[in-house]
């Protein structure tokens, strides 16, 4: 105790140092002030601090304590206390030496800075994500808030609200007797205090610099944090009014569930806006604030309702009810939203919108550095309006999951019990798990805990099972509007989970308007939750025939100039070449299996995706063009100017042939893709508007003749017997005619070697369409023609258009002719095409499938084994 007591006297004569040296100084110079005034003398009676303590200050004061002992220590108590706190209140303000850490400056009380979520929307302004540290999306006006939630709160959390200016005293007494006592009952906490708690973070700031020496002090430290918060309310409630307290109030507490600020806490858990919560609703909402865990309603309805129950009673008790109406209120039901995975995640904004949040942030903050500007996406509530295509987007979603479905249900039906991952030549690659787990964080993270025991890590990954919650497909759904998607509970190793995972097939599809360069539906994968690995930009694969427009665009607005109806054999080719001082020899089949020995025209041999004359038409042009020309068009990726490099060897992304073939359809200018197309703050001024600069900064790249001439040819894919002719099969949108149909589709099928990849590209007027489909690692694919671009990747294509179309999002328009884009074609097109699909009726289906089968389809022949590029 004395040591205590001697460690308070001397922390006491520390802090009071400077203050008695300060006053000291101060004494003297009006003494000598004084002297000079009347004429006399300046005597100087101390030499030093301690001089005027011992005479001035320290010897009368003990002189009235003899005299008079306990008036003396009365007086002496009060002057100490007064001292002590006027001394503390100047410490607490000036954070002297560090003591107690920083408080909110005039400034920062003037203009509160909230941390609001970012939100994302569409072009159509539907929301559809959030970037956020605190979801929260604030109340603007006190009306927006119900009076019963005010009350409730009022009621449950400071009575005195109303009469008290931040600090209620009696209810600090009732705290101060509870804790004399043992007996301790409520808190003394006011909600002013709480605003003061939770606006300015003050019991989460870290560091010296923030908590102050006496703040670190453990038992110290919640007293110092305590007197920051009255301080702060006190100076709030100078400040503001009392609704707008309350409305701070509202908009920064914590209603558990990752939901922050009243808003978004109706929304999680009601699904209704502030203004139209009922009465034993808001009191849920007002219960969760004893504790948001404990009395979560979707965690533990049970407590939750009687802590609602409780809240009901004290409004009684208050006036705000009727005792009636308090009893009649809590015989209801909780009434929270039942769909609560589906609330949260809406929340959480992890929907398909992830794949290309990161985007959105790079465009963001390209701007701001630009303009010289200061954002955080995470706490400035910024209003980011995206290109996306509401109704596109959900239809893409669906068009995409609908199918991948049926594949990946095929897929498990093609292997049966065997495993997916081969070589080539059809055999299992051995320890393809094993490798595979090797790179995963689990391997690392036991390889790290266990070093030199790799018998303990594989005993981990392999036979400790826990309970996971896998992505799986719903077999049970028959229509499309029954959820596609579940989740499954299973008892998983690390090994099982990777073994599961990856026999998963992945898709990926992107749209985009090549007029504008406005992107309309961007999805990455089958479900953001579980696969984070972006197939539209982040994924590279090798194009396969997806390519040959581009290394045909080469031929013909290249130096060689040729024609669509430039004609070359279809003849076995082979070419040497050297690759790091070594000769090799390189000769493409067909996806046939056969050469046919006969001329073709260039357009015939791009619809029918004839590989020896693409090989030939690289050669002729050289594989140099071809890569220089594949940049052109605005492809990023490394493209290594080998012979295979016009059949799609080289690994680009779905993003990149998109932005490529949009080319072929805006006159020959190579346009960026863009997706941010307007920027707000949090009050709805326009921080930053970028409508047409796509636009503005495109750049002419090849000839309007060449483009017309390439858009052309992959016309000819669908109408002239190609492999993207199938499109048009049962293909019948509502108040389209065939015509229309014939005159307004464009595409492109590609399938890579061994069916690891299947791509479709679709093509109109103004909207340019890419889908891929494959398995993460290329070794796991279909083994045989069901792994065709045509089969996997073309039939979502489908889907999407035919739903864009009957529900409106999209209006087909034929292309342009050459007249009507006042062009002057000088090289012949005309005299090559063919029609092989005859127009049908607007009502009834001309062919069967079997016929339309047969007459498209190339005869169904297994590649040769030891073929090593096989692209069709």
């Amino acid at each position: 105790m004395k040591k205590i007591r001697v460690f308070f006297s001397t922390l006491w004569k520390i802090i009071t140092f400077p203050f008695v040296w300060i006053f000291s100084k101060l004494w003297s110079l009006i003494r000598m002030l004084l002297a000079r005034i009347i004429g006399q003398p300046y005597v100087r009676f101390e030499t030093n601090v301690s001089d005027f303590w011992l005479h001035r200050v320290r010897a009368p004061y003990r002189a009235f304590r003899r005299k008079h002992p306990w008036p003396g220590r009365i007086a002496s108590f009060g002057i100490n206390l007064v001292v002590l706190l006027l001394v503390y209140w100047f410490v607490l303000e000036t954070n002297f030496l560090y003591l107690t850490g920083e408080t909110p400056s005039t400034e920062e009380l003037a203009n509160p800075d909230l941390a609001v979520a970012s939100e994302i929307y569409t072009a159509d302004g539907k929301p559809i994500g959030r970037f956020f540290t605190e979801n929260r999306t604030p109340v603007r006006n006190f009306d927006e808030l119900p009076k019963h939630i005010v009350d409730a709160l009022i009621a449950t959390e400071d009575a005195r609200f109303y009469e008290h200016g931040g600090i209620d005293w009696p209810a600090m007494g009732r705290v101060a007797y509870g804790v004399l006592t043992r007996n301790q009952r409520g808190g003394g906490s006011t909600i002013t205090q709480q605003v003061a708690k939770n606006l300015f973070k003050i019991r989460k700031k870290q560091g010296i610099g923030r908590k102050g020496l006496l703040g670190s002090i453990p038992v110290l430290g919640l007293f110092v944090i305590k007197s920051k918060e009255w301080l702060t309310a006190m100076k709030l409630e100078r400040q503001y009014s009392k609704q707008d307290i309350l409305l701070m109030y509202f908009n920064t507490v914590d209603f558990g569930s990752n939901t922050y600020g009243i808003r978004t806490a109706a929304r999680v858990y009601f699904g209704k806006q502030p203004q139209d919560l009922s009465v034993q609703e808001g009191a849920v909402l007002v219960g969760l604030q004893k504790a948001t865990t404990t009395y979560n309603p979707f965690l533990n309805p049970e407590r939750s309702k009687e802590r609602r129950n409780v809240v009901l009673a004290q409004m009684a008790k208050y006036g705000y009810l009727t005792a009636a109406q308090s009893d009649s209120i809590a015989s209801l039901d909780l009434g929270v939203r039942t769909d609560r995975e589906k609330a949260l995640q809406e929340e959480e904004a992890v929907g398909y919108e992830g794949y290309f949040k990161k985007y959105i942030a790079e465009a963001v903050a390209k701007w701001a550095e630009a303009n010289d500007e200061r954002v955080d996406l995470y706490t400035d509530g910024l209003k980011i309006y995206t290109t996306i295509d509401s109704r596109m987007q959900s239809d893409a979603i669906k068009a995409l999951v609908s199918n991948m479905r049926k594949t990946q249900r095929e897929f498990k039906g093609h292997w049966g019990s065997r495993n997916p991952w081969i070589y080539e030549n059809g055999q299992e690659i051995p320890n393809f798990l094993d490798s595979a787990a090797k790179r995963t964080e689990a391997y690392k993270a036991l390889a790290k805990r266990y070093p030199n025991q790799p018998d303990s890590v594989w005993y981990y990954l392999k036979n400790r099972k826990h309970p996971v919650r896998v992505f799986a497909w719903n077999d049970k759904a028959r229509t499309d509007d029954e959820p596609q998607i579940t989740r499954a509970e299973q008892e998983f190793s690390s090994l099982d989970s990777l073994s599961y995972y990856k026999r998963m097939l992945q898709a990926g599809m992107f749209a985009m308007d090549p007029q504008t360069g406005y992107i309309k539906a961007w999805v990455g994968g089958l479900d953001y939750n579980y696969f984070k690995y972006d197939h539209v930009r982040q994924a590279k694969r090798q194009p396969g025939s997806t390519f040959k427009p581009i290394m045909y665009c080469s031929a013909i607005d290249g130096p060689r100039n040729l024609s669509p109806c430039y004609q070359v054999k279809d003849q076995p080719f082979t070419k040497v070449y050297e690759e790091k001082g070594e000769v090799k020899k390189w000769s493409p089949q067909n996806a046939e299996g056969y050469f046919t020995y006969r001329d073709m025209t260039l357009r015939e041999a791009m619809a029918r995706s004839i590989n020896s004359v693409a090989a030939q038409v690289t050669d002729l042009v050289t594989p140099d063009t071809v890569a220089m020309y594949a940049h052109k068009l605005g492809i990023k990726s490394r493209i290594q100017p080998v012979p295979s490099v016009g059949l799609g060897s080289e690994d680009v992304s779905l993003y990149e042939m998109v932005q490529a073939y949009a080319t072929f359809l805006n006159g020959g200018f190579r346009i960026e893709p863009q997706l941010v197309i307007r920027i707000e703050d949090r009050d709805g001024e326009v921080l930053a508007d970028f409508k047409d600069t796509a636009v503005k900064n495109r750049t002419q790249v090849i000839r309007p003749e060449s483009a017309f001439l390439l858009r052309n040819m992959l016309q000819g894919g669908i109408t002239g017997g190609g492999t993207s002719s199938r499109l048009l099969w049962q293909f019948n949108p509502k108040g389209v005619s065939r015509q229309t149909l014939y005159d307004s589709f464009g595409g492109k099928t590609g399938t890579t070697s061994n069916y690891s990849d299947g791509w479709f590209m679709g093509v109109t007027t103004d909207l340019v369409t890419g889908v891929w489909v494959g398995g993460d690692d290329r070794s796991i694919h279909f083994k045989g023609r069901r792994g065709e671009g045509a089969q996997t990747a073309l039939p979502i294509y489908k889907d999407f258009m035919l739903r864009i179309l009957n529900s409106g999002a999209y209006t087909l328009k034929p292309f342009p002719t050459e007249q009507e884009l006042n062009l002057i074609v000088t090289k012949e097109y005309k005299s090559c095409q063919t029609w092989y699909a005859p127009i049908q009726s607007d009502t009834t289906n001309y062919f069967a499938n079997d016929s339309l089968e047969d007459l498209f389809a190339p005869p169904i022949v297994e590649p040769r084994p030891d073929s090593t590029l096989n692209f069709n």
